[in-house]
């Protein structure tokens, strides 16, 4: 018999008991994690652990833009940045390039940022002015 590991656990049931919000939060968080990754790689000279995580930051990127609300006028701003970031992953990965990655863990920090706040107005609007916090 296996033993679950606790934390695994919380893990995939944080996922999947998350709202579409908290989803979007995740992906972000995940993004920065990856950039980060990619960022020692690089200075670790570990060219192919670099490759996966811009990689995987990529991903992303890419998902963040398949569910964007097209029907919203600030999607089709937002469709323009992800490209944008997408296109400076990629330079990053062929250049080996720091200071790329810096440039994009920044406009991802902003969004993730403004995303968190959006969740929180969302949740006071619905909760009251407490946030739902006992």
């Amino acid at each position: 018999m296996a033993i679950n590991n606790p934390y695994q656990t919380y893990q995939n049931n944080s996922i999947t008991t998350a709202s579409p919000g908290e989803l979007t939060l995740l992906l972000y968080n995940g993004c920065l994690k990856f950039i980060h990754q990619a960022k020692k790689a690089i200075e670790n000279k570990n060219i192919q652990e670099k490759n996966t995580n811009i990689q995987k930051a990529q991903n992303i990127i890419q998902e963040l833009t398949v569910t964007l609300k097209m029907d919203v006028d600030i999607a089709k701003n937002m469709i323009s940045l992800y490209d944008y970031i997408n296109r400076r992953l990629i330079d990053a990965n062929i250049k080996n390039n720091i200071a790329i990655l810096d440039e994009v863990e920044v406009l991802v920090t902003e969004f993730r940022d403004t995303w968190k706040q959006v969740i929180q107005i969302n949740r006071q609007q619905q909760f009251g002015s407490n946030g739902g916090q006992a």
